[in-house]
């Protein structure tokens, strides 16, 4: 197990927030100090997607393609045929929204060592609406074959996350939140593509979290240890591919398993962990996220209480879940 560094302030109200996508920008811009391959290219939405900060630093390595989704990942697919390391950004309501053909096609299928970002993504999008809250993109993005698939924790991990991917030579789908979202992790926390890490140990259920909803079921565990349940709480940045080793290690210690994604849970993260549990260690999983509905207009605070994504809203689901459900698979 790999120790994960927490950011120790997590708690307080003076824990330092940043948006996601402002994280990413840094890593992009690093990313191109270090290798003169590396190239950027954007759908119209320069600055919100954070890529600005490459354009100001290498414009001659920048492409704007306008509001042309399929061409944007065209071009990029063709960029690294050449040779180049192509980050392509836009939302993700677009990207992979709208361009997931040629995402299969030119990317995916061929191999291509294309960096899709996709920001803005899920209900923290807020009053742009159901139409603009990308909450289908892990799954359509993990079902690719060749895809990797990251969804960061916080700012500081999804600049390690971006210096991490320009290297790894693989079509690479990288997932941001666009609200600031609480620190987790501190400068020292280590990141690795295809690892997860335990952030917090416990015995009674397993709460296994992807994006900035790991921040959100640390305060969950927080909740139920007031109520005697020691909730082991893991980390889980890259998607695809899991990291087999560490989640079933985990669901074998609790017996029980709780997922949480802000995205929808059909065909998602919480699927991706089913699956494996499925297949090798059968475990009792309640997936928490989307349950197939869209979403909606409003405060993105208030949207996740809405929707029950709140630590405090998880806490009373999870305590059902423990008191209702026998441990499977206990060491």
């Amino acid at each position: 197990m790999s120790e994960y560094f927490l950011n120790p302030d997590l708690m307080s109200d003076q824990v330092k927030q940043e948006p996601i996508r402002a994280g990413m920008g840094r890593g992009l811009k690093a990313a191109g100090e270090a290798n003169p391959n590396v190239v950027a290219l954007c759908a119209d939405l320069t600055e919100s997607t954070q890529i600005h900060l490459f354009k100001e630093a290498f414009e001659d390595r920048f492409i704007q393609v306008g509001i042309a989704e399929q061409n944007l990942i065209a071009v990029a697919s063709g960029l690294a045929r050449a040779g180049k390391i192509p980050f392509a950004s836009s939302y993700a309501a677009f990207n992979p929204g709208r361009n997931w053909e040629q995402i299969k096609t030119t990317v995916a299928l061929n191999e291509q060592p294309v960096k899709i970002i996709g920001a803005h993504a899920g209900i923290n999008v807020g009053p742009d609406g159901a139409t603009h809250q990308m909450l289908e993109d892990i799954a359509l993005m993990r079902v690719l074959p060749n895809m990797v698939v990251v969804v960061p924790g916080d700012s500081l991990e999804a600049e390690k996350a971006t210096k991490a991917i320009a290297v790894n030579g693989k079509p690479t789908y990288i997932r941001l939140a666009r609200v600031a979202t609480p620190i987790i992790s501190t400068p020292e926390t280590p990141f690795e593509i295809g690892k997860a890490y335990v952030l917090r140990n416990g015995g009674d259920v397993s709460l296994m979290g992807t994006g900035v909803m790991t921040y959100q079921l640390l305060v969950a565990a927080e909740i139920l240890a007031t109520k005697g349940i020691q909730a082991e709480v893991v980390h889980v940045p890259t998607v695809k591919p899991l990291d087999h080793d560490v989640i079933m290690s985990s669901a074998h210690r609790t017996g029980r398993v709780v997922t949480a994604e802000e995205a929808q849970i059909a065909g998602g993260f919480g699927s991706a962990v089913a699956e494996l549990l499925g297949e090798v260690l059968p475990t009792p999983v309640m997936r928490l996220g989307l349950n197939d509905r869209f979403g909606e207009s409003g405060d993105p605070m208030q949207l996740f209480d809405h929707f029950g994504l709140t630590g405090e809203k998880m806490a009373v689901k999870i305590e059902d879940f423990v008191r209702n459900t026998s441990q499977y698979h206990r060491i």
